[in-house]
């Protein structure tokens, strides 16, 4: 299976959904940065599921490193971490092990590997996301002492939309909600939260987009065609569970523009470069241009739903009515966030260790 990413920082992920636990190796981490393992604790804690908008699965999600840290600081060693698993069910899952859910790996993992941890959906799960989250923790904590800030938040649930980030003013400041709920308006929080709740009881489940921005991204990072700043993004983010498009800047939007205004015009503030809009989304040719690097994440809606549905015994080889038990988040955006940001910290990380450039002498200390 291919479960790691990245080229000059390796991230490879391991376990499943209902195994012992799950985790991650991180190798490539310059020596010398510190990581504050309580915030870590707390950023991974953004992913857990909490209150009725989520899973009813209630796992504690402490991270526990094991390699790679010595007196609170990288030390070069790959870093290892794992998260165990204790609120299983796998029983819930029987049925599944010759009756694949629709829109979920079964079919496709059964026909691929054919011997297979049917249970909560295995290393297709996205229970592995908090590994995920756990390690792009760290990457975040390590850009910081580069003065490079990643955040996202929940820009659209169904119908409902939050306010978006300004693409040329995005900044720290903006990586903060008004409430317990990822959006950046209290209103729209409340409204999206109803949206979910809605589905839910009507069992069934509704998409959601993501919005981040990585601010402080220096200018020069990314190689032009297939090793672009784009392509290591969108690569990596379509590695998250769900996750059905990713688009930067205007985006799709920009097809239906001139490019009088798409374009984004340069100037002077000082000595630095910048442009007027970002239209481009912080990326030019494939290569960063220092403005707000800026994306969104399209996930659909969870394909495990509480209704009847229609698929095949592979067993009996035939047609057979199927509902799913278990427990699932009636929408994966939500708790998503941290998770999109995590994967854009790491891949940002490991474009700034391959960019030949002095930076990675300076740690913060």
């Amino acid at each position: 299976m291919s479960s790691d990413f990245g080229k000059n920082l390796k991230v490879s992920i391991f376990g499943q959904s209902h195994s012992a636990a799950i985790g991650a190796v991180i190798d490539g981490l310059p020596a010398g940065y510190a990581v504050d393992e309580e915030a870590l604790q707390a950023f991974v804690d953004r992913r857990r599921a909490k209150d009725v908008l989520s899973t009813a699965r209630r796992e504690a999600d402490k991270v526990n490193i094991v390699s790679g840290l010595f007196e609170g600081k990288t030390c070069g060693a790959p870093l290892a971490l794992f998260l165990e698993n204790n609120d299983v069910r796998s029983s819930d899952y029987d049925e599944l092990r010759v009756r694949p859910r629709p829109s979920h790996a079964d079919y496709t993992s059964y026909v691929k590997y054919g011997a297979r941890d049917h249970r909560g959906g295995g290393h297709f799960s996205g229970r592995l996301t908090a590994a995920l989250c756990a390690a792009g923790g760290i990457a975040l904590q390590i850009l910081e002492q580069f003065g490079i800030s990643v955040g996202a938040h929940v820009l659209r649930i169904g119908k409902v939309t939050d306010l978006p980030f300004d693409p040329v003013k995005v900044g720290k400041a903006d990586f903060c909600y008004p409430t317990d709920f990822p959006a950046l308006s209290a209103e729209a929080a409340e409204k999206m939260k109803a949206e979910i709740l809605t589905a839910k009881s009507e069992c069934d489940s509704v998409g959601g987009i993501v919005e981040c921005a990585a601010t402080g991204v220096p200018a020069g990072l990314g190689e032009p065609m297939f090793g672009g700043v784009e392509n290591a993004l969108a690569a990596n983010l379509f590695g998250i569970p769900a996750v059905r498009g990713v688009e930067f800047g205007n985006g799709f939007a920009a097809a239906t523009l001139r490019g009088s205004e798409n374009n984004d015009a340069f100037y002077y503030d000082g000595d630095t470069v910048k442009t007027v809009t970002n239209n481009a989304g912080g990326v030019n040719g494939g290569i960063s241009n220092g403005m707000p690097v800026l994306f969104r994440v399209a996930f659909k809606p969870t394909a495990s739903i509480f209704r009847p549905q229609e698929t095949v015994d592979l067993e009996k080889k035939e047609n057979v009515s199927l509902l799913i038990r278990g427990r699932h988040d009636p929408c994966i955006a939500v708790r998503a966030v941290p998770v999109t940001e995590g994967v854009a910290g790491l891949t940002i990380l490991d474009l700034l260790l391959g960019a030949g450039k002095d930076t990675l002498n300076r740690r913060g200390d």
